[in-house]
């Protein structure tokens, strides 16, 4: 009985193709919608943790001030290189500490000049950071030492100033400093915050303290917690041993901030989810505006097919036998479009995470989700018109015109 209902919608649909396609583009806007914001949001989500994920292995950012990059504009004190080694020697837990100091220059290469921002960092500097070496090689632990003028550079630098040359070898300037470049890091593009990660060049911190900057100022320590170590354990730890060498009162706040780029990765991850949340549930408003049409339709469909009903009831068929007739044509509308929701959806999150470069995943959970919900649709709102339809009086269906 079941086939041969399925058989007959299928031979009503065809008979008014053109209403049907209208009938069912409220549900294939919205299953299209959904599976498609689903999807970027996806990889946008990905996107976001593999960024965060390329900045360093269980990172820990320690930075001056009460929030992260306030600097020496909020009155707190500067670290200095003691304070990184006292973090590397009394926290076994730590696998790499890298203090860090940062200013703007111009790098200066024959007739070619690039403002960008010189890095004054230890040989850690490159492991902490998840930077590895394209060509050449990285400063070492006794380069960091006597502060030898010595530098690596990131890709975009190395285009401006050199082109398509080989750096390594050649000898930059930046500002008064000359130096020697040794090594050209691999491309890592843009962070999530939208920066350039290879528009850069690192120097020895005690190169860039005693040619650069003119202090003994560290404005960044970078930390890598070792594996099998709680992340939020080390944040505290840390915390306990800067508050002792800064001389911290109990009653005292912080005049430093210790960031676990976990926690930047879960608010990110948290948004986007949350933006496609809402922009999946404005494109679920579609399939009940799609399943109201169907609804309409099958309304219609009775109205029309009045006499049709009679007559099958009058010739013994059941009730049941004609609400299912109906219900199935509702189900089979709604299905179809969520089947042609489902193709429109994929070929557009392929173009559009293309367009938009954010990987593409393909989430099988949320599709079989939109396609049960469109046929649910069709169930839900096709009751009404086939119950009508059932419930017919078959004499006065027949004297129907």
């Amino acid at each position: 009985m079941l086939i041969n209902a399925f058989i007959l919608a299928l031979r009503e649909l065809r008979r008014n193709v053109m209403r049907s396609i209208l009938t069912m583009l409220g549900i294939i806007i919205g299953v299209s919608a959904v599976i498609t914001l689903v999807t970027l949001g996806g990889g946008a989500t990905q996107q976001v943790t593999q960024q965060i994920a390329s900045l360093g292995s269980n990172l820990l950012m320690v930075s001056v001030g009460k929030r992260m990059g306030a600097g020496q504009s909020s009155g707190a004190p500067m670290f200095k290189i003691a304070d990184a080694d006292a973090l590397s020697r009394e926290l076994p837990e730590l696998s790499l500490v890298a203090p860090t100091a940062a200013a703007p220059t111009t790098a200066i290469f024959g007739n070619e000049n690039w403002s960008t921002n010189i890095t004054g960092s230890t040989e850690a500097f490159f492991p902490v950071s998840n930077q590895q070496i394209a060509l050449g090689r990285l400063f070492t632990a006794s380069e960091a030492r006597v502060g030898a003028t010595v530098c690596v550079i990131g890709q975009t630098v190395a285009t401006k100033l050199f082109g398509a040359q080989d750096p390594v070898g050649n000898r930059i300037r930046l500002n008064k400093l000359s130096c020697v470049v040794i090594g050209l890091l691999k491309p890592k593009g843009q962070s999530t915050m939208g920066s350039d990660q290879d528009d850069l060049i690192v120097v020895p911190l005690r190169t860039f303290q005693r040619r650069i900057a003119g202090n003994q100022d560290v404005s960044l320590i970078k930390v890598s917690v070792k594996d099998g170590f709680d992340t939020d354990q080390a944040k505290q730890r840390i915390e306990q041993t800067l508050r002792s060498r800064r001389h911290l009162a109990s009653n005292e706040e912080n005049n430093f901030n210790v960031l676990d780029m976990k926690e930047i990765a879960a608010m990110l991850s948290t948004t986007t989810q949350t933006l496609t949340g809402l922009l999946s549930a404005v494109g679920a408003v579609s399939l009940l505006v799609g399943g109201i049409g169907i609804m309409n339709i099958m309304l219609v469909s009775v109205t029309e097919r009045t006499r049709e009903i009679g007559i099958r009831l009058a010739i013994g068929a059941l009730e049941r036998e004609v609400l299912l007739q109906f219900l199935v044509e509702a189900v089979v509308l709604s299905s179809l479009g969520g089947i042609i929701g489902i193709v429109l959806a994929l070929s557009a999150s392929v173009l559009l995470a293309s367009l938009l470069q954010v990987p593409f995943v393909f989430q099988g959970g949320i599709i079989v989700i939109a396609f049960l919900f469109s046929a649910s649709v069709g169930v839900v709102f096709g009751y009404f018109p086939a119950r009508k339809a059932a419930r017919l009086d078959p004499i006065e269906a027949l004297r129907h015109e």
